[in-house]
């Protein structure tokens, strides 16, 4: 069996839905499907917890995100060692969306040359998920 598709899936405390909202101005990201813990029938959510994200799917180019806030009352991560990566074929481009991106996070390796014949750089966005950006030349 092969595998069809990788995607990441990432994880929030309680704040998805403005993660989601970021990525859509920040990257141009498009929401297909988003649901609540309050939209699952026969499941009822405590008032509290009825607008967290339980799965939303965004579209970015041709790739795929998968976000949620988690079950609430488990703690999400708050660091990683793994980066979405985004490949650009425009740097122009490359360097609206990492500018828009790093809006509110910590840019931990600006966009610059590399000697792999690509533009390259590394943030961390506000929401603490890092980021990987590349352009071949």
């Amino acid at each position: 069996m092969a595998i069809k598709q990788l995607n990441p899936y990432l994880n929030f405390g309680g704040n998805a839905a403005q993660a989601i909202a970021f990525y859509e101005k920040a990257l141009g990201a498009k929401t297909e499907t988003s649901q609540t813990f309050g939209d699952v029938p026969g499941m009822p959510a405590a008032a509290e917890n009825k607008d967290r994200i339980m799965h939303a799917l965004l579209k970015l180019g041709a790739g795929t995100i998968m976000i949620s806030d988690g079950p609430p009352g488990l703690p999400s991560p708050t660091d990683s060692n793994v980066h979405v990566t985004l490949d650009f074929e425009d740097a122009g481009e490359m360097q609206q969306r990492f500018d828009a991106l790093s809006a509110g996070g910590t840019v931990t390796m600006p966009l610059q040359d590399t000697f792999w014949g690509a533009r390259f750089g590394m943030l961390k966005d506000k929401f603490n998920i890092s980021w990987m950006f590349n352009c071949q030349k």
